[in-house]
């Protein structure tokens, strides 16, 4: 009995619009002072545009981000491409242009390694 009505209160949910998936992510990594796609990059690409295209309602945020090295504008500048280009990735694997946003948030501090600084995040739905 309980799992019948854990169902149906799911499926009332469901109608009214209350359950809300969570967002998707993907993250596409580059390396130091590129913004060239490399066969892993191109593998999480093809898979957020994937992901993308089964839930063709969902909006699709590309922000690029840069590590530490260089200058403020020089990073924004590498944010800016790195992100874009996934854009276009996207774009060419079929995902509609008008449902993605691009955003640079410039340098950015890591845990590990810069590496983790030189990467692009696909986010696909959410709030």
């Amino acid at each position: 009995m309980r799992r019948f009505a854990c169902v149906i209160l799911l499926a009332v949910a469901a109608c009214t619009g209350s359950v809300t998936s969570q967002p998707q992510r993907f993250i596409v990594f580059f390396q130091e002072w590129s913004a060239a796609i490399g066969p892993e990059a191109e593998k999480a690409i093809t898979a957020a545009a994937q992901y993308a295209k089964d839930h063709p309602a969902d909006a699709v945020k590309v922000t690029g981000y840069a590590d530490t090295t260089g200058s403020a504008a020089a990073n924004v500048y590498m944010s800016h491409a790195r992100a874009q280009v996934v854009a276009d990735q996207l774009i060419t694997d079929g995902v509609d242009q008008a449902r993605i946003a691009v955003d640079a948030a410039g340098a950015t501090g890591y845990a590990l390694s810069s590496q983790e600084s030189r990467r692009a995040g696909i986010v696909i739905g959410g709030p």
